[in-house]
């Protein structure tokens, strides 16, 4: 057979010889779990605690559901591979395992026919809709928390229930049509970064049903579950030296792998409409009340990457390793770790704080992830409201530290307004609000709190005495002559 070999259903055999490949037989395989938001992150966590359960004798497996445009391209990849792929895990000693994953059977897109899809949500087989949609598909106004109904999309599903577009548009269709035939609801189960993502999805797709279609809301109210989940594995974007690799050490071709840590997390609240798999079987902790672990992750790991993401940005860094190799940068991010998120975090069973935060530090100086600072910094924006800003308010209401979460936020307003490094290397920005951002950072020097002024954002910090205090000062050292990486050196 010629070499490497092409990945699809009839060539795992020929790669089983040197690769691990599924035990269990895909053909007769029935979904019962829908997956929206079909990305790298879900194929190194969710679609691959799956894998390991029907390893195990499972039966469970997942159909991939693209809601976007974008998704195209790997639902035709998926087509031409049998909805096989290759995950890559990525050592700190540089090896590389790969491992074929074979619990995604089915993959649909919902662009320009919803049918296909609302019929597999609707189908009796189907027991979870899992969703990891990012901060922006949630569609919340960020300071308020409220439903965005102005979205254009939003406006037309509310008028054509039976040709939606966005995940709220098709949950309820596929809930309408559920319980029309008197079958029971599916659970939906969040897998992603918000802060009680169960619960928000449950408050935004209520918010939703109840202008569409009151009726409908109330049975989802009363039926449909929404646990919330803490997920956790790094997963950088792939690149072609990902596929490469593959193809020259393992003698596999596929057209787009997955790489991802060895690390891996995940915590669910056990509350499911209709049933759920034994994944507790392959180390997914399912608890009464996931928040505390929530706020963890949230708090340390995220807002953590965003720290050094920001701060590595503006001094040059392209990778978050490079960061942490720095003494400065790894003592910087400790001591934001330690003495500004620690004490407004409450104590979480099972978890030791000092180790976690060490394994953090591990995780983010593995040489062989390289995740990239632009990635990292991409939608910020979104992020930042969610995962460093909270702390800052909450230190600001205890009297705690916020100079080296205050420096971010500054950083921040300089990386939006110059968009290039403090050597004048010009800054790949991936943000939906990179124009809004940039008109709001431009300002600085006429009105220093023209970034922060954005409530949407920061909430009320531009009207608190003591943070713009010290963000004045940290936006006076930043546009001087000083680089970020010795305003660092002073303060942390």
């Amino acid at each position: 057979m010629e070499r490497p070999i092409q990945l699809n259903q009839n060539n795992l055999e020929a790669l089983g010889s040197h690769i691990p490949v599924p035990n269990y037989n895909r053909n007769s395989a029935t979904a019962d779990i829908v997956h929206i938001g079909v990305g790298g992150f879900h194929r190194s966590h969710l679609a691959y605690y799956l894998h390991l359960l029907k390893n195990d004798g499972e039966t469970s497996s997942l159909c991939g559901i693209g809601l976007r445009e974008a998704d195209a391209k790997l639902h035709d990849i998926f087509k031409e591979q049998d909805h096989l792929y290759a995950l890559m895990v990525k050592h700190p000693d540089g090896k590389i395992t790969p491992e074929i994953i074979g619990s995604i059977v089915d993959f649909k897109m919902g662009t320009s026919d919803p049918e296909p899809v609302i019929s597999q949500m609707a189908h009796a087989n189907t027991k979870i809709v899992s969703l990891t949609i990012t901060e922006g598909g949630y569609n919340f106004n960020p300071t308020t928390g409220a439903f965005n109904f102005e979205n254009p999309d939003i406006q037309h599903e509310l008028r054509h229930p039976s040709d939606p577009i966005t995940v709220y548009g098709f949950l309820c269709a596929a809930l309408k049509r559920r319980r029309d035939a008197s079958l029971p609801a599916f659970t939906i189960m969040s897998c992603d970064n918000i802060e009680h993502n169960g619960d928000m999805a449950r408050k935004m797709l209520l918010a939703f049903a109840e202008v569409q279609n009151p009726e409908l809301a109330q049975w989802i109210a009363e039926e449909v579950r929404f646990p919330n989940s803490m997920v956790d594995r790094i997963t950088p974007v792939t690149t072609p030296s990902d596929i490469e690799i593959l193809a020259q050490n393992f003698d596999v071709r596929d057209a787009w792998p997955v790489t991802c840590e060895p690390f891996i997390q995940w915590v669910v609240e056990d509350k499911f409409s209709n049933g759920r798999p034994a994944l507790e079987k392959v180390g997914v902790q399912f608890v009464a009340d996931v928040g505390p672990y929530e706020k963890m992750k949230l708090r340390l790991l995220n807002a953590g990457h965003s720290v050094l993401g920001l701060l590595g940005a503006l001094h040059g860094y392209p990778t978050i390793n490079a960061c942490v190799e720095d003494h400065v940068f790894a003592k910087y991010i400790r001591a934001f770790l330690d003495q500004e998120v620690t004490p407004v975090l409450g104590p979480i069973a099972g978890i030791d704080l000092e180790e976690y935060k060490t394994s953090l530090l591990e995780r983010f100086a593995n040489p062989n992830i390289k995740d990239s600072v632009s990635r990292i910094c991409s939608e910020s924006a979104a992020k930042l409201p969610k995962f460093l800003i909270p702390t800052i308010h909450e230190n600001l209401a205890i009297g705690g530290n916020i100079k080296l979460a205050t420096l971010v936020i500054a950083a921040w307003c300089y990386y939006s307004d110059k968009q290039k490094d403090q050597s004048g290397a010009p800054l790949e920005i991936l943000d939906a609000m990179k124009g809004k951002l940039h008109d709001a950072a431009k300002e600085t020097p006429n009105n220093t709190l023209a970034f922060i002024e954005q409530e949407s954002l920061f909430g009320t910090l531009a009207k608190n005495e003591r943070f713009t205090t010290t963000y004045k000062n940290m936006l006076a050292k930043l546009y001087t002559t000083e680089g970020v990486k010795k305003v660092m050196e002073e303060i942390s």
